[in-house]
């Protein structure tokens, strides 16, 4: 297995990650929000990839036998002008999709990607990096803390 930067040839396997990815959410989503849009294969990965095209960003596969089993996109996305009214706004690089094949899971693949995006963030100035984990999502949650991320900020939901 070899970490490599995207190239277009795997934006099929991209496209089945994240489908993979939206798939789990969708079992663990307890207040039923989530959906996979019928468009969401074709789109989502063009999106997610414009996105880190616009901010800065990377998007790093783990490959095996010519195939994407893995990958990690993140973004360094710009502060706006009412964020320095409260805050010290250092420089922090975001991960914005994190996704190993079920297949292969807990093998070290999702830590060397991350490994991976940290050393970018890093390379570039990043003082912090920071993910949004879903808070039904125990397993992502788990292995943030075990990399030593934290919480900082929770979003609270109630259906009215």
């Amino acid at each position: 297995m070899k970490i490599v930067e995207y190239d277009k040839k795997y934006i099929e396997d991209v496209k089945d990650l994240l489908v993979e990815l939206e798939e789990y959410i969708l079992t663990i989503d307890e207040d039923h929000l989530d959906q996979l849009h019928p468009e969401y294969r074709e789109k989502m990965a063009i999106l997610d990839l414009e996105e880190v095209n616009k901010n800065n960003g990377k998007c790093y596969l783990a490959v095996e036998n010519n195939k994407a089993i893995g990958l990690i996109m993140g973004c360094i996305f710009p502060y706006d002008e009412y964020d320095y009214l409260d805050y010290k706004c250092p420089k922090r690089g975001e991960i914005t999709e994190l996704i190993v094949t079920n297949k292969i899971r807990s093998k070290g693949v999702g830590q060397e990607l991350l490994n991976k995006m940290e050393k970018y963030f890093k390379s570039v100035g990043c003082e912090y990096a920071i993910v949004d984990v879903f808070a039904y999502n125990e397993i992502g949650k788990n292995f943030y803390n075990k990399t030593n991320y934290h919480p900082r900020m929770e979003t609270m939901i109630k259906k009215i």
